[in-house]
């Protein structure tokens, strides 16, 4: 069986979309389909010529017929250098976030990468979503008439053993973000809230790439840990007590199974796919809480009912246990994959 050509942005920072492509690549080969993942350096997606040229260049070289599953990062912005080849390779484009989403986007530049996705998109590919909410988005947005939905999978984790709040009177509750500190994620809308929940006591790990925002009078009770994986970011969430995420827009959030994955509730913004993610489990509980999205106010509650309702606590806590055992895995996101993809 020839390999399935894999083509990803070069990582330079931990992210939702990198830990995907790498970990279904590696599920894919576990299930005896080979992926040969080449990654392009580059400011994707709006990239500057060489990178476009080595795309080109990685496409040309594929032999007539092959498989090719490209990152919609890479992929969206230049539909010029994927559709030459759309004939005669089975190219595939996996959109992690529709480019127009991202936040903070000069209205033009989104118009621009919005039609240039679209080109794309519409130019005889298949199409692959992270969740049905982006799938529905993508197709709605664009026209088109099938997008196809490979959910993450999530790795089995011990539970969580949390601060230990409820024990010990030395201890208070520990909230977790898991995020990279963009404006897309929300930390300005998460640190309002809990400005208004300095009476309470708790503390806060925001663990993710960049630059911390204003944070002025909660200096005292939040923590920057910076880009975290591996050893780090299962301490991370194994000091957790609850996952707070309150991000502008989501296409899935890997980071909510993640956390679930460990017995920890969350309290999350109602965005794009992040409800998805959540879930329920089996006898209908929701492991967790969803405020509006961009209102401070509301996650503020979200979060004050947590700190001081016991009963709610326990609650969310056994149906995140319960979910935790319902979660599907990578191979079951690779098989999806395959599938898709024809393998």
């Amino acid at each position: 069986m020839s390999a399935l050509l894999f083509v990803v942005p070069e990582a330079t920072a931990p992210s939702g979309g990198h830990t995907y492509d790498q970990r279904v690549a590696a599920a894919l080969g576990e299930l005896g389909r080979p992926v040969r993942t080449v990654a392009l350096g580059g400011a994707w997606p709006r990239p500057g010529r060489g990178a476009v040229a080595e795309l080109s260049a990685v496409l040309a070289e594929a032999p007539d017929g092959s498989r090719v599953l490209v990152d919609g990062l890479v992929a969206c912005g230049v539909p010029e250098a994927v559709l030459p080849h759309a004939r005669r390779l089975r190219i595939a484009v996996l959109v992690h976030l529709p480019l127009a989403d991202e936040t903070g986007l000069a209205a033009g530049t989104a118009r621009d990468l919005n039609a240039r996705e679209r080109a794309l998109l519409r130019g005889g590919v298949t199409v692959v979503a992270t969740s049905a909410w982006a799938a529905r988005r993508l197709a709605e947005q664009h026209g088109l008439e099938r997008v196809a939905v490979v959910r993450p999978g999530v790795d089995p984790a011990p539970l969580a053993r949390g601060s230990g709040f409820e024990e010990r009177a030395d201890s208070v509750p520990r909230l977790v973000c898991v995020a990279s500190l963009t404006p897309r994620k929300g930390h300005d809308l998460l640190f309002q809230a809990l400005s208004g929940l300095r009476d309470l006591s708790w503390t806060c790990v925001c663990a993710g790439p960049g630059t911390p925002p204003p944070h002025s009078g909660l200096e005292d009770r939040v923590r920057f840990t910076g880009a975290v994986v591996g050893g780090a970011l299962a301490e991370v969430h194994d000091c957790a007590d609850l996952l707070v995420l309150a991000s502008r827009a989501e296409t899935y959030g890997m980071v909510v199974t993640e956390a679930l994955a460990r017995g920890v509730p969350v309290v999350a913004a109602r965005v794009g796919g992040v409800p998805e993610a959540l879930g329920r489990t089996s006898d209908g509980r929701v492991p967790g809480l969803l405020a509006l999205p961009e209102d401070a106010a509301a996650l503020e509650h979200a979060l004050r009912d947590w700190l001081t309702d016991r009963g709610l606590r326990e609650r969310l806590r056994e149906a995140a246990r319960l979910r935790r055992s319902e979660l599907a895995g990578w191979p079951e996101a690779a098989r999806t994959m395959a599938q898709v993809l024809g393998l």
